[in-house]
């Protein structure tokens, strides 16, 4: 999302209300960051509940999966149409819609005895999370000064990464203290504080008031949909028959018009143009195959640790703290060496050191296999995220004009969760067709061939980064503002 936005959009002048009276900095960071907490944080606490899940609701590993993915493909499909909508209607007002429908949504999904229910309602969650993410760090950056502002974005971000970080830890400990259904209620009152907050310390703000690109977000999501559909029921179904065929082939073919129909739109949901920048571009391929690997050979490792090893949902989530909980240390130092090194160094060796540490796991998983054998591969794929998460971000925004920072960011965070998605659904199906089932017979022998081609992907992804340009420093005054 921009950090960039003219002051001259704001309704208010930055650090005060529409009336003029002045807002304390602190409140406008609790007012921005506490809502994006909560998207962050529910794209990963679910994974360390799916076991429980599947016992209390009786879901197959096909339902487990959407469990994730819907929420992940509902919010990745409409957050560029969410940064639209802020534009056009306000994006303080959009950001309150996306509160309200979260917390409702996560009430819901609280409240859910079958798996079809649990399903639809993180769909809707993911929804409310789409307009989250992309808007709160534009409503801090308008209610601050520029004096405070590098401060207030660098707390912004040290609390997104702490919700992705705690995801895994936070959902373990509240399933043990509580049950499954209290990883949904706690956002609730969360929501509820929340809302007034935004109205009192951010101001509204409103951008190109252009016409929303509502075919482009019909074409990608549902095109997206149709191949993670695919994926997802190819064992079951048959990779041959027609519902899987089906819903690839014409889950390629709205991706393939959804690329035509943003090269012929006057105001595209993704400006096809932004491609032709080599930095961009390569980034954002390295983006959608990192998170493909890595996010995809999260979902197998978390269940062997509960289901093979027998630990509980906590004990899984602080046993994955050297991974999950690295990017918080090394990611901003990553970002202060990388003008000086360059980001493709940083993100190469980033993407070799998970690709190690993953290809340890797949090498060494074995159910009685120690704590102490699998360290090093969390260390290893917890600092190559560090490495990778600031420098990727940088090159993404490289050559962009602040006009273009949020539809790029955008776009990047929408191939992540992508790549996520599909990284699930990919590696699950690997998993079901060697045999796999979660329960502790067999877990091992299935696992190790999906962990594989996950490690490889990562593989994959640090050949392409090698494409990247150096990056060493910013070109001109312009473009270091908006990095």
């Amino acid at each position: 999302m921009a950090i960039t936005e003219s002051a001259a959009e704001t309704t208010a002048p930055a650090g005060s209300t529409a009336s003029g009276r002045r807002i304390p900095i602190w409140l406008a960071i609790v007012a921005a960051s506490l809502p994006m907490f909560m998207a962050t944080l529910d794209n990963l606490v679910v994974t360390s509940a799916l076991p429980v899940l599947g016992e209390q609701l009786s879901a197959s590993v096909e339902q487990l999966q959407w469990f994730v993915n819907a929420y992940t493909l509902s919010f990745a499909s409409l957050m560029l149409f969410a940064v639209a909508l802020g534009d056009r209607l306000g994006r303080r007002t959009v950001f309150l819609w996306g509160i309200g429908i979260f917390t409702v949504a996560s009430a819901l999904c609280a409240v859910s005895t079958e798996p079809w229910m649990l399903i639809a309602a993180r769909a809707v969650q993911g929804a409310g999370a789409a307009a989250l993410m992309p808007l709160s760090l534009t409503l801090l950056v308008g209610s601050v000064g520029a004096r405070m502002r590098p401060l207030a974005i660098g707390i912004w971000g040290g609390i997104s990464g702490l919700g992705v970080a705690l995801g895994p830890l936070i959902g373990g400990a509240v399933i043990q203290g509580w049950n499954w259904d209290a990883i949904f209620w706690i956002n609730v009152p969360v929501g509820l504080v929340t809302f007034p907050l935004v109205l009192l310390a951010l101001p509204n703000s409103f951008g190109a008031r252009l016409r929303a690109d509502v075919v482009g977000v019909l074409l990608a999501g549902v095109g997206v949909l149709g191949v993670v559909y695919g994926i997802i029921r190819g064992n079951d179904a048959g990779w041959g028959s027609l519902e899987v065929l089906g819903a690839i082939i014409g889950g390629a073919a709205l991706i393939a018009a959804f690329i035509v129909w943003e090269s012929r739109v006057p105001n595209p949901l993704l400006p096809l143009r932004l491609f032709r920048d080599r930095s961009f571009s390569v980034a954002n391929v390295v983006g959608l195959v990192f998170s493909f690997g890595v996010f995809g050979s999260i979902f197998i490792l978390i269940q062997f640790l509960q289901i093979v090893q027998g630990k509980s949902p906590l004990e899984a989530g602080v046993l994955t703290m050297p991974w999950t909980l690295a990017p918080m240390v090394i990611a901003p130092l990553a970002g202060f060496i990388a003008p000086r090194v360059g980001t493709r160094l940083l993100i190469v060796v980033g993407l070799l050191f998970q690709a190690i540490g993953v290809g340890w796991f797949a090498s060494t998983m074995a159910p009685d296999v120690s704590y102490g054998t699998m360290l090093p591969a969390f260390v290893f794929a917890g600092v190559g995220m560090g490495l990778v998460f600031a420098p990727s971000s940088t090159a993404v925004l490289a050559n962009m004009t602040p006009q273009d920072n949020a539809k790029a960011s955008g776009t990047n965070s929408t191939l992540r969760e992508i790549g996520v998605a599909l990284g699930i659904a990919a590696l699950t199906a690997i998993f079901t067709a060697n045999g796999g089932v979660f329960t502790p017979t067999g877990y091992v022998d299935a696992a190790i061939p999906a962990i594989w081609v996950g490690a490889g992907a990562l593989a994959l992804a640090a050949l392409i980064s090698l494409a990247l340009p150096a990056g060493r420093a910013p070109r001109t005054r312009e473009v270091q503002t908006a990095r």
